[in-house]
């Protein structure tokens, strides 16, 4: 029987422990801490890149400026918040300045990796981490991916602020203080720009919908 109980506070305050004795190791210059931190936010860091972009090349290419945007300001964490809040931080930015600074072309790539699936045969749920159904009837199933890339195209239609809120709260599961922290706003204006978001989205998908017919 699998314990699907919350973690203990001291598991968590360990694993905050470990996580800082781990950034101190790489500010001091230790060769295989570089190596166990990357292995330890690699996913972490591509997992949101991607979710932010839908692009395997262009989440690849996020997820090396990511890197070195860390390695850079390593110095400048404080311990004010939580080492994972601050690389969310770092990433959740990196993504955003790529996105608004191609704003012009966004509309005419997005509408180009919405045609040609960009390759990597995912669903909006297997990409971001959902637990996938088992449900074998084909019908079914052929439903479900149906509902799923009308999700996906919808994602792609909104603003690059409305993805990041969706993606670190509804993708992420990161409580609204901490999206709050990432993001540089008040917890106030997550929930506000979440329903937005999410607004949105429904929107875009009903409105793909009446599109199909």
């Amino acid at each position: 029987m699998n314990d699907s109980s919350p973690p203990s506070p001291e598991s968590i305050e360990a694993s905050e422990l470990a996580e800082l004795a781990l950034i101190s190791r790489v500010r001091a210059g230790e060769a295989r801490a570089w190596s166990e931190f990357i292995k330890t936010y690699q996913d972490r860091i591509y997992g949101i890149c991607y979710g932010m972009v839908r692009n395997r090349d262009l989440a690849d290419d996020l997820t090396q400026d990511a890197f070195l945007k860390i390695i850079k300001g390593l110095h400048t964490f404080d311990g004010r918040s939580k080492f994972s809040t601050w690389v969310y931080r770092v990433v959740t930015n990196v993504c955003l300045s790529r996105l608004r600074s191609e704003k012009i072309r966004r509309h005419a790539s997005l509408e180009g990796m919405a045609a040609s699936g960009d390759g990597s045969g995912e669903s909006l749920t297997a990409a971001d981490g959902f637990e996938q159904s088992r449900e074998q009837n084909p019908s079914k199933r052929v439903q479900r991916d149906e509902d799923a890339d009308l999700v996906l195209e919808a994602l792609r239609t909104l603003e690059p602020d409305q993805r990041a809120v969706l993606l670190l709260c509804d993708c992420r599961g990161l409580p609204y203080e901490q999206i709050a922290d990432v993001l540089g706003v008040a917890v106030g204006t997550v929930k506000s720009r979440l329903f937005r978001a999410r607004a949105a989205l429904r929107e875009a998908v009903e409105s793909r919908k009446t599109d199909r017919g």
